[in-house]
């Protein structure tokens, strides 16, 4: 996708609503169970979170650098879809 259309998607997915932390916590399943399944690689998971980061910092600060902004977003997604951090505010238990 194209910037613009990246946009508009964003535009649209938060326009549904589904910026909810029950849809990321239902995305990080779905994606483990895929996975388990020999249905998604590596690479495909790559490309997931490389969707998902592209798509977060599309409501960066202005201040921030997007690709200073990007990398954080990364290291944060890599936990995520490791399981070593919890979705939203939560402690990990």
């Amino acid at each position: 996708m194209d910037e613009s259309e990246e946009i508009r998607f964003h535009e649209t997915v938060s326009f549904v609503g589904l910026r909810a932390q029950a849809t990321a916590v239902g995305l990080l399943q779905l994606t483990a169970e895929l996975v388990r399944a020999g249905v998604l690689d590596d690479g495909a998971v790559t490309r997931i979170k490389d969707a998902i980061a592209k798509d977060i910092a599309l409501s960066r600060p202005r201040n921030a650098s997007r690709e200073e902004y990007e990398r954080s977003i990364r290291e944060r997604l890599d936990g995520l879809f490791a399981g070593r951090e919890p979705v939203g505010g939560e402690p990990a238990a």
